[in-house]
């Protein structure tokens, strides 16, 4: 019998990697059973996401403001502050933001066959559902957020509310600019 892998992650030295470059993620494993990965500032986030597994999200540098939507679908906020850790159930449409000098670490459950993740905006005027980009999400290492972000990005038709008619403006996801660098 194979004997699984058990990574043995340096954190800082993949907070100090994220930094250095343009990417905003790095995915630490993906295996049958679980996912994990650190992401850098999510600034720019305004989607609630919707994914069929629970997510642990663990503050590491700076801390996160998680928006989520009740069942009702009344937007609160989650604190989580740096050293902090949330445990998220499955089906809750979030938005987790926080700066671009901090840096979170989620683990989530692998998605099953079949399952699709969903990225909800809502217009800012008047909060009725503007779209949704759906994604399968089997390796994230392809930026499945960055990626919803691009299509929603690419159609002003799209980002224009059926009920208002407010345009949301394209989200720039530009690098994040660190403070002292």
């Amino acid at each position: 019998m194979k004997m699984p892998e058990m990574p043995n992650l340096d954190l800082q030295a993949i907070v100090d990697e994220l930094r250095s470059s343009a990417r905003r993620t790095k995915q630490l494993w993906l295996n049958d059973d679980s996912l994990a990965f650190v992401a850098r500032g999510r600034e720019y986030r305004s989607e609630f996401h919707v994914n069929p597994s629970y997510e642990i999200q663990y503050s590491l540098i700076g801390d996160l403001h998680l928006h989520y939507r009740t069942p009702e679908g009344k937007e609160e906020v989650a604190v989580v502050p740096e050293g902090s850790c949330l445990y998220q159930p499955a089906m809750v449409p979030h938005s987790p933001r926080f700066g671009p000098d901090s840096f979170q670490l989620v683990i989530e459950r692998s998605r099953k066959p079949g399952e699709v993740d969903q990225f909800n905006w809502y217009c800012p005027a008047c909060d009725e559902l503007l779209h949704t980009v759906t994604h399968t999400v089997d390796d994230y290492k392809v930026d499945p957020v960055s990626r919803a972000y691009e299509q929603m990005n690419a159609s002003e038709e799209i980002r224009t509310c059926k009920s208002c008619g407010n345009v949301m403006p394209v989200i720039e996801m530009n690098q994040p600019k660190i403070s002292g660098s």
